[in-house]
């Protein structure tokens, strides 16, 4: 069976990547961060959400306060994104979504990055964020999001930080 799998990749064989369909934008706001200090593995360092919203083709809502990226700044400076949001869609359902991901800033841009007066203003095409959302929900109307897979890039703005979120498809 290997051989016919090494014979397919041989003959050059290309095969269609998955599809990304845009599912909504979400915008949240960031309030205080609380340092949780040096640790075995880095930095922890909590990030709660202050609300927000996101908007999309098949669901809109709030993004609900109680959210928060428990976020571990590695030794070698990468943010290692661990988050959790309550989103409220506008017909009352509740949607838990996690995201795990990777936020990449040069160290000359730190002090920037932690600076919400001036965060917005970082090209985002000098840093790298990016998170694999999922969700979770008992709302029948919104039952398929149990069973999909999401990319998602991030950006920094004044009141937080904005997620283009996509279904791969």
């Amino acid at each position: 069976m290997s051989e016919q799998f090494g014979a397919a990749a041989s003959k050059g064989e290309t095969r269609a990547g998955p599809g990304l369909t845009h599912l909504f934008t979400m915008r949240a706001g960031l309030g205080a961060r609380l340092d949780g200090g040096d640790g075995p593995l880095g930095r922890r360092v909590f990030n709660a959400a202050t609300g927000g919203d996101f908007a999309g083709a098949r669901l809109r809502g709030a993004v609900m306060p109680g959210s928060a990226d428990w976020m571990l700044v590695r030794k070698d400076g990468s943010m290692v994104i661990d988050a959790r949001a309550i989103l409220q869609t506008d017909d009352g359902a509740t949607i838990h979504m996690t995201y795990a991901g990777r936020a990449i800033f040069a160290a000359d841009m730190l002090a920037d990055v932690r600076d919400p007066a001036r965060r917005h203003l970082i090209d985002p095409a000098r840093y790298y964020m990016r998170t694999t959302p999922l969700f979770e929900t008992g709302a029948e109307a919104y039952a398929w999001l149990n069973d999909i897979v999401c990319v998602a890039t991030g950006q920094l703005t004044e009141p937080g930080l904005d997620y283009e979120v996509f279904q791969v498809g």
